[in-house]
């Protein structure tokens, strides 16, 4: 049998992030099924987006680290998006990724709070070296908020899958002595 470790739980200023939760398939589909998962593989169907939930539900037990659901810490059960280390079977290096769930959330800081926070952690915890985020060419906003969490562009790394993507790469942070 198989002992999972618990899922580790990171505060920033003004959120927490957490493991997902059986609470938080309604919002998550609520997202997958719109146009706003576009850039992430949706809009999915109720089916796909049930599948697409388990798979990061499951990328936890897994890999033993996975996208973190983040919420306010005055709501924790109401979540805003995730983000986190991801790295499914067969994509070319580690990942960075985040999904903000509702319009009513951008603009005000809360997924690059929470993405340094996970960015922090897999650097830190699982002693990653670097990381990607791959993005799709056409969304603008996840291409901003990469450049201002300091990633940059590789144009010689491949994307999953054979797809196109842009691929912005985070440096491991220097260790001041």
């Amino acid at each position: 049998m198989i002992a999972l470790s618990p899922t580790p739980v990171l505060e920033t200023t003004r959120l927490i992030l957490r493991a997902p939760q059986g609470g938080d398939y309604e919002p998550w589909a609520a997202f997958a099924t719109s146009d706003r998962a576009r850039y992430i593989g949706g809009p999915h169907d109720r089916q796909g987006a049930w599948r697409a939930w388990g798979h990061a539900i499951g990328h936890w037990a897994m890999r033993g680290y996975g996208m973190f659901v983040f919420a306010y810490k005055t709501a924790p059960d109401a979540p805003l998006g995730m983000t986190g280390a991801w790295y499914p079977e067969g994509w070319p290096e580690r990942e960075i990724g985040w999904t903000v769930w509702s319009t009513m959330d951008e603009g005000k800081g809360l997924v690059r709070e929470a993405a340094l926070a996970a960015r922090d952690h897999a650097f830190t915890t699982l002693g990653w070296d670097t990381a990607v985020s791959y993005i799709h060419p056409e969304n603008a906003r996840s291409v901003a908020l990469a450049e201002r969490l300091g990633a940059t562009r590789d144009r010689t790394a491949a994307c999953p899958d054979g797809k196109s993507c842009l691929v912005y790469r985070h440096a491991k942070p220097e260790v001041s002595a």
